[in-house]
């Protein structure tokens, strides 16, 4: 077949289906890298390191979360500037030794080392891996995109902190959960160098057929006035942002103390991983749904309705004392992350213009991932003056004050005339 011979290049999720899924399978094999930690970290640190102050036992999520950060803030530049996918394969690499080491450290430090590779194989390839879908599907379907990545992801998260909860309940907390993370690592890497296709051409098509946004941002932007838009010029970009922080604030609480919080409630291993494992499940499976209502509804009231839904999770948790409240609680926990984490993706992407849509992703991220350090010193410090309970209730509140401030500050940045239409219903002129 002759270049003339083939189809044009067309956006959508449907024009690009077999890439877009082979990218969601790519972003759970990510997920799975993180999920693989959610259970046995915490407990290890105080049954294997003897760590007993909570500030010391985060030290390795505050090392993830700020290497993630500061990586995906160079990651999306990084794709714009030399294509999508060789950003992807490098950030595989880094995936590599992340099991090895935290199957043969012999002192926490290794364990914390283990999780700057972490962060920079996060940083890279999950933030890739939402840059190309938005390049494949175009705008009227991102959030969708965005539903589907985040629930690839999210979704292999809480099957892998189930997983690694029951295996370690029968065979150790080492080495037998992180069996897992190797077998990952191998299939990112095969399925990425050997069948995803580079997407630079459809930014190409769509940069060809850009309507400039009613926030009014064009073309040919600095990184230096992207990250101005991002952090504090454009009022919806930088709400955005905020939430976007205060999301993975309450997650890295989640991650360092519910493990502990549970445990402390003198449930065994295996129920404790299931605990771990409910609110991501929701959270994954939701998303589902969530990114493609914001396609239909707009993005601002589910960001600010998820985040009060995040904050009553977490209260219900932090009073609760058995699996049942807990369960509960982890549920809305999960449900509320589902409305807010991929609409704030896709609102970023709905203000960006193409040619810098990655640098615009990659300082979201940057302030997103950055909640990861913020939350798990935060907790660490609450936990260690008060209780564990006290941490979770501050964290509620402060999710409850971020979804006030999208309320007020955002703009929806989906109006209307370029929704996806309901069933039945013609398109908006």
């Amino acid at each position: 077949m002759t270049r003339t011979d083939r189809k044009p290049l067309q956006l959508g999720l449907r024009e690009n289906l077999p890439q877009f899924v082979l990218l969601v399978a790519v972003n759970a094999l990510v997920g799975g890298m993180v999920g693989m930690e959610r259970t046995v970290l915490p407990l290890l640190a105080e049954q294997e390191f003897g760590l007993t102050a909570y500030t010391a036992m985060l030290t390795f999520i505050a090392a993830f979360g700020l290497t993630k950060a500061i990586v995906n803030y160079f990651a999306g530049t990084l794709a714009d500037r030399f294509g999508r996918k060789p950003v992807l394969l490098v950030g595989w690499l880094f995936a590599i030794p992340v099991p090895l080491l935290l199957i043969w450290a012999p002192s926490w430090g290794w364990i914390v080392f283990a999780n700057v590779l972490l962060g920079v194989n996060q940083g890279l390839a999950w933030s890739v891996t939402v840059i190309m879908k938005i390049d494949l599907v175009g705008p009227a379907k991102r959030g969708t995109a965005m539903g589907f990545n985040e629930a690839a992801g999210y979704g292999a998260i809480a099957v892998a902190a189930w997983a690694t909860g029951a295996i370690a309940e029968t065979a150790g907390l080492r080495p037998a959960p992180f069996l897992l993370g190797l077998a990952f690592a191998a299939l990112g890497i095969g399925l990425s160098s050997v069948f995803v296709r580079e997407t630079a051409s459809h930014v190409a098509h769509e940069v060809a057929n850009h309507v400039t946004s009613a926030n009014g941002h064009g073309g040919e932007l600095s990184a230096r006035q992207v990250f101005a838009l991002g952090t504090w010029r454009d009022r919806s970009m930088s709400s955005a942002s905020q939430a976007g922080l205060v999301n993975n604030l309450n997650e890295g609480m989640a991650w360092g103390l519910f493990p502990v919080f549970f445990a402390l409630g003198g449930l065994e291993l295996s129920t404790v991983g299931l605990l771990v494992a409910i609110a991501p499940a929701v959270w994954g499976v939701g998303q589902l749904f969530t990114g493609a209502l914001s396609d239909r509804i707009g993005r601002k009231w589910l960001i600010a309705g998820g985040q009060f839904s995040e904050a009553a999770g977490l209260l219900v948790i932090a009073l609760g004392d058995s699996f049942t409240v807990w369960a509960v609680g982890s549920a809305m926990f999960g449900a509320g992350t589902a409305m807010a984490y991929p609409t704030l993706i896709a609102a970023v992407g709905d203000v960006a213009h193409p040619t810098w849509r990655g640098a615009a992703v990659g300082v979201y991220r940057l302030w997103r991932d950055i909640g990861f350090a913020v939350g798990a010193v935060l907790a660490g410090v609450l936990a260690d003056l008060y209780t564990l309970a006290a941490a979770i209730v501050v964290v509620a509140a402060i999710t409850a004050v971020s979804g006030l401030d999208v309320a007020l500050r955002m703009r929806e940045t989906h109006p209307a005339e370029h929704r996806t239409p309901r069933r039945g219903q013609a398109p908006a002129s």
